[in-house]
C-alpha cells in the first residue's frame, strides 16, 4: 500500500508539472519580435486598423463621442457568463496606459495573448482574432496609438470569480481553442475575398460576437458567423452567413452600403450594439467594405447559431 501510495503521489506530482508546463505562457517567438520591431510603423496606416478593429468602442470611456473616443481611457463593461471583464486604459500614457510598452510588448499582447508581466490576457481581449493580424499592421497599429492622447484614468480590475479568476488555466483553454490559421478554407477565393476574410478574421474580430460559443467559452467550429445569443443581455447577435434570415438574402453591395451608411435594403437603420461597428467600419474604404462583403457572401451557408 506504501509503494502504491508513494507511486500515485508521484504520478500526481509528474502529471501536475507537465499540466504547469503545457498551461505556460507562450510568447511570440523571438526572432518574429525582431522583425516586428525593425518595422517603421505607418501611424496614417494604423488609424485604419484602428477602425477595423473597432479599438475605441470598447476602449473609449463608455458614451464618448468624436474626438473623445480617441481617448482610450478604458471603462466599459463587457459581461458574460465568466464574469464581467472591464476595458483597461490603452492611451499612451506610461503609468496608467500602455505609453512604456515596447512594440514587442504589443506583439506578445495582440498575437499571443501575453501581458508583458509575462501573464494570459483573458480573451474577452479578442487577441484570438488579432492573432491573424501582420507583423506590419501590428507595428502599423502601434505606431498610431502612440500618437493619440494620454489618458490618467487607472484601469479597474476584471470582476471574475473562482475559477476563471486563476489566469493560468487559460493556458489550458488557449491549447484548446487559440490558433491563428483561417476560420473556414475558401477554395479558389480571389484577392478581394481574400483580403475581406483577414479584415473579418482578423483586425475586424467580427466572430467573437457573431459566432456561437461552448460551455467553456470556445468558438463552435463548425458555426463560425452563424450568430449567437447576445451574451450581454436579451435577444440574438445575426447570422452573417448567406443562409441567415437577417443578411442571407443581401447582395454584396447592399451589405457594402450598410458598413458604409447603416442603412439596410428596406431603408431601415442600424441599431444596438451594431451602431458604433458601422460608424467604425465607415471609415474604412469602399474597396475594403466591398472585401468584407465579398468574404460574407463567399462564405458557406450556415443555420442560425442561436437555434
Amino acid at each position: 500500500m506504501k509503494r502504491l501510495a508513494l507511486g500515485l503521489g508521484l504520478v500526481a506530482i509528474a502529471g501536475a508539472g507537465i499540466a504547469f508546463a503545457l498551461t505556460a505562457p507562450r510568447p511570440v517567438a523571438a526572432d518574429r519580435l525582431e522583425a516586428i520591431a525593425a518595422i517603421d510603423g505607418d501611424a496614417a496606416a494604423g488609424e485604419t486598423l484602428f477602425w477595423a478593429g473597432g479599438c475605441a468602442s470598447c476602449h473609449a470611456a463608455p458614451g464618448s463621442e468624436g474626438d473623445a473616443k480617441l481617448v482610450l481611457s478604458g471603462g466599459v463593461r463587457l459581461t458574460s457568463d465568466f464574469g464581467t471583464f472591464i476595458a483597461p486604459n490603452i492611451s499612451p500614457d506610461p503609468d496608467a496606459g500602455i505609453g512604456a510598452w515596447s512594440i514587442s510588448d504589443f506583439a506578445n499582447a495582440m498575437l499571443a495573448g501575453v501581458s508583458p508581466q509575462g501573464q494570459h490576457y483573458y480573451p474577452a481581449f479578442p487577441y484570438t482574432s488579432y492573432t491573424r493580424m501582420t507583423d506590419r499592421d501590428i507595428a502599423d497599429l502601434f505606431a498610431f496609438l502612440k500618437t493619440l492622447p494620454r489618458s490618467t484614468v487607472a484601469s479597474l480590475p476584471h470582476e471574475v470569480g473562482f475559477p476563471f479568476n486563476i489566469r493560468r488555466s487559460l493556458g489550458g483553454w488557449k491549447l484548446l481553442f487559440f490558433s491563428d490559421q483561417p476560420r473556414v478554407e475558401l477554395a479558389g477565393a480571389d484577392a478581394q475575398v481574400v483580403r475581406g476574410q483577414y479584415l473579418v478574421e482578423g483586425p475586424g474580430h467580427c466572430g467573437e460576437c457573431h459566432t456561437p460559443r461552448n460551455p467553456i467559452g470556445g468558438f463552435v467550429s463548425d458555426a463560425w458567423l452563424s450568430g449567437a445569443k447576445n451574451p450581454e443581455g436579451e435577444g440574438v447577435i445575426p447570422n452573417l452567413t448567406p443562409g441567415g434570415k437577417s443578411i442571407g438574402g443581401w447582395s454584396a453591395s447592399d451589405i457594402a452600403y450598410y458598413l458604409e451608411s447603416g442603412f439596410t435594403p428596406d431603408f431601415d437603420s442600424v441599431g444596438g450594439s451594431m451602431v458604433d461597428v458601422q460608424k467604425n467600419m465607415a471609415k474604412l474604404t469602399s474597396g475594403d467594405r466591398d472585401a468584407i462583403a465579398a468574404y460574407l457572401k463567399a462564405l458557406p451557408e450556415r443555420a442560425n447559431g442561436w437555434e
